[in-house]
């Protein structure tokens, strides 16, 4: 594990408790394994995730004003999705600096897409208590920024656009159903079929379950689209 100072210079900022940046960084499997004294960083993750719907929010609001509610509501679905999250904490280089237990650590963890994105809002809501609402937001610009002036693709969330447009039909049923895992625990492969009332329409492929999810629910998505002219 690599030292808080070398993240706080990486990040541009001193923490007065350095103890908030530690327990952000601490996995519960670490925390579990260590007994009483160390805290997770699972409450300072659902803080954190609080404060970056917040303050993407106000920074779109802020750069899109022609921008109807329901844009802005996506924009900011594809800024705080999973997805989009670890993205910017592999380019923190996040995972070499969590605490994690020892089944956590031979499994993968430091890879793991969730766990990643999990750490990033948890990083967030440390800032949030050390230094204020405006180095969080600062923060988040930072992070997102080229995202937010749309400089880099973002991330959409096909299973949220998938269901709005079948809601456009009274009588529908979706489901996903994981098909396969395959490959160690640090480097899984999932696939997930999308089941459109009953029937299998497409299979998608990730790392992830939720991104399996979403590669077919973009692929079912299209085909929905082909199928009634959307």
């Amino acid at each position: 594990m690599r030292g808080l100072e070398e993240l706080e210079s990486k990040i541009g900022i001193k923490f007065t408790e350095p103890s908030y940046l530690e327990q952000a960084l601490t996995h519960a499997s670490f925390a579990n394994e260590q007994g009483g004294g160390h805290q997770s960083n699972e409450r300072l993750e659902f803080l954190g995730d609080a404060v970056l719907e917040l303050a993407v929010s106000e920074l779109l609001y802020h750069r899109y004003p022609e921008l109807s509610e329901g844009a802005l509501t996506k924009r900011r679905a594809a800024l705080v999705c999973e997805a989009t999250l670890e993205q910017c904490a592999r380019q923190l280089e996040l995972g070499s600096y969590l605490r994690l237990g020892k089944g956590e650590e031979l499994s993968g963890g430091r890879e793991r897409p969730a766990l990643l994105a999990d750490a990033l809002e948890a990083l967030l809501g440390a800032i949030f208590l050390d230094q204020g609402l405006e180095a969080a937001r600062d923060f988040v610009a930072q992070i997102l920024g080229s995202r937010i002036e749309g400089e880099e693709e973002l991330f959409f969330d096909y299973k949220t656009q998938l269901q709005e447009a079948l809601q456009r039909y009274r009588n529908y049923s979706l489901k996903y159903n994981l098909l396969a895992a395959d490959g160690p625990d640090h480097n899984k492969t999932f696939r997930v079929g999308v089941m459109i009332n009953g029937q299998q329409v497409a299979v998608g492929v990730g790392r992830s379950k939720k991104e399996a999810e979403q590669a077919a629910a973009q692929q079912a998505l299209t085909l929905v689209a082909e199928k009634h002219g959307l």
